[in-house]
């Protein structure tokens, strides 16, 4: 397997919730990985000190950069792009929890077929890649390394296709965004619909867009905004139908045919498994 993917985490404000995320790239990633922290210019003043704090105590490979203004989502995230030379990235949304083994999980994936654009893993909270319900929200399970333990065992593996990535935790090859460009920025301004956009693209050049069903991150973000109405950003939706008018009609394809419920099946049963090996446990929180 090729070197990991350099871990990118926009940070706007959420000072705990940044805190959380930082405390669990520190358990589930090896000494040295590559992390970038691209601070959208917090207002909170706390946020810079304490992102300096972990660069300087964390065994990771670990930087951060502060804007000098505001930027934007996608703004923020193609500069923090550009910030990470030619390696291959993950964009991980600062309300995430990684879990043992997620990156790794991730590279095989990326390894697996050099036309994947990006990849998602499973979470509680990820719209079409929701488990254990489809396009829910989840209770956060209680032990998410076990889940991910589960998920990892996963055979055969299929890397099925997406519609499009789900942004909480987004892999994106270099050589893709070499080929499509970044998010647009004039487009969709503070952010909501940019990734979808870029998917779309992707898929129109022949690139792929896949769920890693052999990796799980817990997304705690209370403020989800489903496929078919992505509030709060609902001029972005707009724009994005402006651009791509068959956008609903594709997802609500795919959520009609819901081509992941053997996957998730699967899951269910490694879990059950899992639990039958061990002390009695609820793995689903």
């Amino acid at each position: 397997m090729s070197a990991l993917p350099t871990v990118v985490v926009p940070v706007h404000n959420a000072l705990d919730a940044l805190d959380a995320c930082l405390a669990s790239l520190d358990r589930t990633l090896p000494a040295g990985a590559k992390v970038l922290v691209a601070d959208d210019h917090s207002s909170d003043p706390r946020i810079a000190p304490m992102i300096e704090s972990w660069c300087a105590r964390t065994k990771l490979a670990a930087r951060h950069v502060r804007r000098a203004r505001n930027l934007g989502f996608p703004a923020n995230c193609n500069a923090a792009l550009a910030d990470t030379g030619d390696d291959d990235v993950v964009l991980l949304n600062s309300d995430t929890l990684t879990t043992a083994g997620w990156l790794q999980q991730i590279a095989r994936c990326a390894a697996s077929d050099p036309r994947i654009a990006t990849i998602t893993p499973w979470s509680n909270n990820a719209e079409i890649c929701s488990f254990p319900r489809f396009c829910e929200n989840n209770p956060v399970p209680d032990q998410p390394d076990a889940l991910a333990e589960a998920a990892a065992g996963m055979a055969p593996v299929l890397y099925p296709e997406l519609p499009t990535a789900v942004g909480f935790c987004m892999f994106v090859r270099r050589e893709a965004l070499r080929r499509i460009g970044g998010f647009d920025a004039e487009t969709f301004g503070r952010g909501y619909g940019e990734e979808n956009d870029f998917c779309l693209r992707a898929a129109a050049m022949g690139w792929r867009n896949v769920l890693c069903e052999t990796a799980y991150v817990v997304h705690l973000g209370g403020a989800s905004f489903g496929p078919l109405d992505m509030a709060p950003g609902g001029e972005n939706l707009e724009r994005l139908l402006a651009r791509w008018p068959d956008y609903n009609e594709r997802i609500a394809r795919f959520i009609m045919a819901d081509p992941l419920a053997p996957l998730r099946l699967r899951l269910i049963d490694r879990l059950q498994a899992l639990a039958a090996s061990g002390p009695q446990r609820d793995l689903f929180g």
